[in-house]
């Protein structure tokens, strides 16, 4: 990135420590800005993961997280399809067959 589009004049991380040299290797002239509530694009990048976080504070321990949330991730990826990588009726049809499936699913888990 800095050879593509030059030195950066401000450089903003959250508080890790761990950030400093990299950031002094990479634009030695930058001021760095470790602040937590700063307009960060890389850290609003963790975004999927902080509100996984979330959810994960419902429960009542880590563990049960862990089991619920792959199940919940892998169901969700199917009634969610990535819209921003399909065209619209290609999309359509996508949540149109995730919720054929699913009525396929429950349908035979109720007979």
């Amino acid at each position: 990135l800095v050879t593509q589009f030059g030195e950066p004049k401000v450089v903003v991380t959250d508080k890790l420590r761990g950030y400093t040299k990299p950031v002094q290797a990479l634009a030695p002239d930058a001021d760095h800005r470790a602040h937590k509530g700063l307009n960060n694009r890389i850290e609003n990048s963790h975004r999927p993961t902080r509100k996984r976080e979330k959810i994960m504070g419902r429960f009542k321990s880590p563990r049960q997280a862990q089991r619920f949330l792959p199940a919940h991730d892998q169901i969700n990826t199917v009634f969610r399809p990535r819209r921003y990588t399909l065209p619209a009726a290609s999309y359509r049809r996508a949540r149109a067959d995730a919720f054929g499936l699913w009525n396929d699913y429950t349908g035979e888990m109720n007979a």
